[in-house]
């Protein structure tokens, strides 16, 4: 089931962006095998189900730190399409899983490099985490209210979409490749690098004289009155994107708006006064009255919802957009595809809960597999 169904891919499990990657191309139907610290199955039963991002893939825990472990990786290695990891440049080379050592052992591999910084520059061993590698890449800095500090936006641009999500397309385009050249590659997907392309945009705008750096003044980024967020009554939220001006003249019609004075929409220096204006209409009915007069026109127009919210909403329900997975509420696998649907989503699992039955299917012996287990090269669970 799902368009990568077929395509095993082996996952040295970290955190954050590794695991959004892994989720992401196990969602799709690949055979994603998390291969975890040999610790950790003694400590993660209790919170496996809860790790969405962990779902839809088998666990196997090895000890990394003995040659037994490393060569039963390598073993998995020669039956995978790609292998990704999420540790400092260097680490896995230490370990003797770096790439020339897993590519000696299979030339078609994809070996897939997770990092803020990338395998190179002199930023390459700095720690960091999205906050820092959103901020080199001159997106942080364009967040937030004008006159104000930069606010941090979850780790939506750096870890994911400028980290796992990239890594997973960087995989996809590698193991495309794989199969006009029958050559094996590695894809350094790096966070800066990533977020420094979802950046494209605006950097467009910025050179054709349409983006200020001052941020909290620019069309998108809550400066234009008619392209952010409001109170209710009800002390909720909505928000609007009225950007074209036939979704703006619906505005003004809908909250009742002066047109004429609302007119000069494009006016940057009425956006101030026109936002204050604005902010005192949509503090005069609450978020459920405003929904009523708005939601599904062509205002550009919702409510601001929480989590649970956001799965309760009618259009996701319809939809199907949530999901509820051994009690714990997720995401439905996306993009949607007309003919290779993806399967059933998995909970995840306890680390090492599949060692056995992973390594038989890779031709690992009973006795081996014994053997590995009373040696505690990887955990009986």
């Amino acid at each position: 089931m799902g368009p990568l169904s077929g395509f095993k891919i082996i996952e040295l499990a970290g955190i954050g962006p590794g695991p959004f990657c892994g989720m992401m191309l196990a969602d799709m139907g690949a055979e994603v095998i998390r291969v975890e610290r040999f610790s950790a199955a003694a400590d993660s039963a209790a919170t496996a189900p809860k790790d969405i991002l962990a779902r839809n893939r088998r666990s196997i825990a090895v000890d990394l730190k003995s040659p037994a472990g490393i060569e039963t990786v390598m073993r998995l290695i020669e039956g995978a399409d790609a292998l990704f990891e999420g540790f400092r440049p260097g680490v896995t080379e230490r370990l003797g899983l770096g790439p020339d050592q897993c590519l000696e052992r299979n030339e078609r591999l994809v070996y897939g490099r997770m990092t803020g910084w990338g395998q190179d520059g002199p930023m390459a061993q700095a720690a960091g985490h999205d906050i820092n590698y959103i901020g080199l890449a001159g997106a942080l800095h364009a967040m937030g209210r004008a006159g104000e500090k930069p606010v941090p936006p979850l780790n939506l641009v750096g870890d994911f979409g400028g980290g796992g999500m990239l890594l997973a397309y960087g995989l996809v385009c590698a193991l495309l490749e794989v199969s006009k050249s029958g050559k094996g590659q590695v894809v350094d997907a790096a966070m800066i690098d990533g977020t420094s392309a979802l950046m494209a945009m605006f950097y467009s705008m910025s050179a054709s004289g349409r983006f200020h750096l001052e941020r909290g003044t620019n069309l998108l980024d809550g400066g234009a009155h008619f392209y952010d967020t409001y109170r209710t009554k009800d002390d909720e939220h909505i928000c609007i994107g009225s950007i074209e001006p036939q979704f703006y003249a619906l505005l003004i019609e809908k909250a009742g708006l002066d047109a004429e004075k609302f007119a000069p929409q494009m006016d940057e220096s009425q956006w101030p006064e026109l936002k204050a204006e604005l902010t005192n209409v949509f503090l005069t009915k609450t978020r459920a009255q405003w929904c009523e007069l708005m939601e599904g026109t062509d205002v550009c127009f919702a409510p601001v919802l929480n989590l649970q919210e956001a799965a309760e909403h009618p259009h996701s329900k319809a939809r199907n957009s949530y999901l509820q997975v051994d009690g714990v509420l997720q995401h439905a696998p996306a993009p949607r595809f007309s003919r290779t649907k993806a399967g059933e989503v998995k909970g995840a699992r306890v680390p090492g809960e599949d060692s056995r039955a992973v390594l038989q299917e890779f031709g690992f012996s009973d006795a081996e597999v014994g053997q590995l287990e009373g040696d505690q090269v990887i955990a009986k669970v």
